[in-house]
């Protein structure tokens, strides 16, 4: 239960107190996942709806991060790795995906990103989610269901945040879905990713 998480928090946070290495530490509470619970009459994950893709994501690092500061950076679960081997002192192997998050939660400016991909492709299999792909900014979402028989789905985060209008088929936006295409293939670019997708990637993995 998150009773039971919120007891767990504490203790460890109780334990670094009494060990005098909580203003020494960095605290990260994330998790692996959202969960659709109804919304656009679903239950589960494995889909880039807003529910599926949002998780918490809290640091603490007394007298490094200020307090009670709300980030609008659009940063990943694989942004982690990089940021703990830097914070460590230890270079960050070339494979690891992702960046380092220091700068941000050292309230320094610097070149972010603005805009990510995500694909799932375990399909045929129990949860019965076609394979697709796509790429979010900070206004749009263009959702491809990339087998036959092929689909689109594009949401203003800003005017529609609950995704309830596709508008992938308005004539006036066909050049935003062009754009975003061209973005989303330049980050499969830039990622190894395979075509299709699934296969194996070609970029090399860790050691």
């Amino acid at each position: 239960s998150l009773l039971s998480i919120d007891e767990g928090v504490a203790a460890v946070i109780a334990a670094l107190r009494e060990q005098d290495a909580l203003s020494q530490t960095y605290v990260f509470y994330t998790s692996d996942n959202g969960f659709l619970l109804g919304q656009h009459g679903l239950f589960d994950k494995r889909l880039m709806y807003e529910p599926s893709i949002r998780v918490p994501f809290l640091v603490r690092a007394p007298g490094r991060i200020a307090p009670r500061v709300d980030s609008e950076h659009m940063i990943l679960n694989v942004d982690l790795a990089p940021t703990i081997f830097e914070l460590a002192g230890l270079p960050v192997p070339g494979c690891v995906q992702g960046r380092s998050l220091r700068p941000i939660l050292e309230g320094r400016r610097t070149p972010w990103r603005d805009a990510f991909y995500y694909e799932y492709f375990e399909h045929p299999g129990p949860h019965c989610v076609r394979k697709n792909h796509g790429i979010r900014t900070d206004r749009w979402k263009l959702i491809e269901f990339w087998e036959e028989p092929r689909e689109l789905e594009l949401y203003d985060l800003v005017a529609d945040p609950d995704e309830i209008r596709n508008l992938a088929a308005d004539p006036k936006l066909a050049g935003t879905v062009r754009d975003l295409r061209e973005r989303m293939q330049k980050l499969r670019r830039e990622l190894g990713d395979s075509d299709p997708p699934g296969s194996p990637p070609r970029a090399a993995p860790c050691p």
